[in-house]
């Protein structure tokens, strides 16, 4: 009889995207004409770009007979189908497909017309919907021409992911992003730019930062993780994403395009400008001041200097950001673009920006001008790509207190809140190829509650601190450490070594030596008196 497989062993096996994704990579890997990495990705990406977007249109359909049906309207008449069916409009910002760009078009062309169906698909809804124009290159697959079998499994692979079972909530096509820097890892490390935010990291940021309305700006946005994450949280806490508008920057035009189709498949209003290109050397949204910023600049960036940007406006403030480096360049980028009195950053560094003795006067200015408010120093391990420990910086336009999402704030110039988190190394990812770690929801509230305690009207800053973990520091000492920003400058850290009694702890060892020593005697004992008279021989 053969042996039932359970429901949860099933179910595992269809919420399995890696399972998916593994299985489409080995295809590809395999296949001819599959191109380079970024060709095998893009490929892959735009087709479960094409399975969310058919899925959702699906979904709409079904919505909009149920809806008619419910008004005592028969959907499957004919001038009931033309009156709501042909050019639908729907309510959630489902996009109508034409017939040719649905998946359920796509699932049942047969192989060897699979490559020009779904160029054909790609070009309709380039054509048809103003807002995903400039999300597809042209001739994705009839140029790749991949065979009719290869293209024929991958299109079946992809066709067992479904936003029911994974949940519409995740970014999709993201964590897809994600896996293939995290697989492809040689590649993704040597490219500029090319980091997915974790979950955990996007949330910690928004759920300090709070952008629930208003704008915000990423300005190396990649793939829109950043702005997709956070913009469930507004869900979460406010239910409208209405009410925010997202504008990003992203310089590789392929991740500029997967950013618009990722925003578009959300239906978050967005403006990412009309091409990939830099933000240092052609800034899209120059002149535009945004309520909020969050950003995961690529770290320690190098090749960004242009001799064209020895006079620009974002450093005449300060000072010019160094050419081998482009960390201090983001933070005067990000600078200017914040509300002069109102905006707040949240975005990631490289520890090495904390003390860079290159970007010293820069610094400087910074804590004087009263820009930095909070550092917190991330654990390491967080990312797929990178273990290395980062820090999340924030920047406040205004640290005169007032009023801030239905909170009274103290005044709090000249002041920084140090954070140090690299010990909350205790919730490590199973299931990884190589170590990572996680921050739970309940740190992260844990970090959201410390930064708004110390921005509390009922607190005094002088004496807010727990050893090891925060501190909140004013201006004086830390001109007095040369302006770093090194949290284990400020935050004290207790050497429990020090906290030991050295010579009762010697006692106690050497009684638990004696005492281990004795046992062994007497089992030595206890064996040569059970061996004893015993002979041994051939008979």
């Amino acid at each position: 009889m053969a042996k039932k497989t359970s429901n949860k062993k099933a179910k595992e096996d269809v919420l399995n995207l890696d399972a998916i994704l593994f299985k489409c990579r080995d295809i590809l890997r395999q296949a001819k004409n599959s191109g380079a990495f970024f060709e095998k990705r893009d490929m892959m990406l735009t087709l479960v770009f094409l399975r969310f977007l058919g899925e959702k249109y699906e979904d709409g359909v079904a919505n909009l007979r149920q809806t008619l049906i419910e008004q005592g309207l028969d959907p499957d008449d004919e001038e009931i189908q033309k009156a709501f069916f042909e050019d639908a409009t729907f309510a959630d910002g489902t996009f109508d497909l034409p017939l040719e760009a649905r998946w359920s078009t796509i699932i049942n062309t047969a192989a060897p017309q699979l490559n020009v169906a779904l160029d054909t698909a790609l070009r309709s809804i380039g054509t048809t919907t103003p807002q995903l124009k400039g999300c597809f290159v042209e001739g994705t697959f009839t140029q790749r021409n991949l065979g009719a079998n290869d293209i024929k499994k991958i299109v079946d692979e992809i066709n067992k992911i479904s936003h029911k079972a994974f949940g519409e909530e995740k970014d999709l096509i993201g964590r897809v992003y994600e896996y293939f820097l995290k697989e492809f890892a040689v590649h993704a490390t040597s490219e500029e730019g090319e980091f997915y935010t974790p979950h955990d990291v996007v949330q910690l940021i928004a759920t300090v930062i709070e952008p629930f309305d208003g704008t915000i700006y990423d300005p190396c946005c990649g793939s829109g993780g950043m702005f997709i994450q956070s913009s469930e949280l507004v869900k979460t806490k406010q239910g409208d994403i209405s009410r925010i508008n997202v504008y990003g920057q992203e310089l590789k035009d392929a991740t500029y395009r997967l950013a618009k189709m990722n925003l578009a498949l959300r239906g978050i209003s967005h403006n990412l400008g009309s091409k990939g290109d830099s933000s240092f050397t052609n800034d899209l949204h120059k002149g535009l001041y945004f309520d909020y910023i969050m950003a995961n600049p690529p770290f320690n960036l190098k090749g960004w200097w242009d001799d064209n940007l020895s006079t620009d406006a974002r450093w005449t403030d300060y000072a010019i950001p160094p050419a081998s480096n482009a960390n201090y360049a983001w933070i005067l980028h990000m600078l200017s673009h914040l509300k002069p009195l109102s905006g707040v950053a949240g975005f990631l560094l490289a520890n090495g920006a904390l003390g860079d003795t290159d970007a010293l006067e820069i610094r400087k200015k910074l804590i004087e001008n009263d820009k930095v408010e909070a550092i917190i120093i991330l654990p390491r391990e967080l990312f797929i790509t990178t273990d290395i420990s980062v820090t999340f910086w924030i920047l406040n336009q205004n640290k005169k207190g007032g009023k801030y999402h239905g909170r009274e704030l103290r005044n709090r110039e000249h002041e920084i809140l140090f954070v140090d988190l690299r010990q909350w190394t205790e919730n490590p990812v199973k299931g990884e190829q190589k170590k990572k770690v996680q921050l739970v929801p309940e740190q992260i509230q844990r970090v959201a509650d410390i930064y708004r305690q110390w921005q509390s009207i009922e607190t005094d800053g002088k004496n807010f601190a727990v050893p090891e973990l925060y501190r909140s520091v004013g201006i004086e000492e830390i001109e007095q450490n040369n302006w770093t920003l090194v949290p284990s400058k400020y935050i004290e850290f207790i050497d429990h070594d020090l906290e030991i009694d050295y010579p009762k702890e010697m006692a106690r060892i050497q009684q638990e030596m004696k005492e281990l020593m004795q046992r062994e005697k007497e089992s030595q004992k206890m064996l040569e008196e059970a061996f004893k008279g015993i002979g041994y021989g051939i008979d």
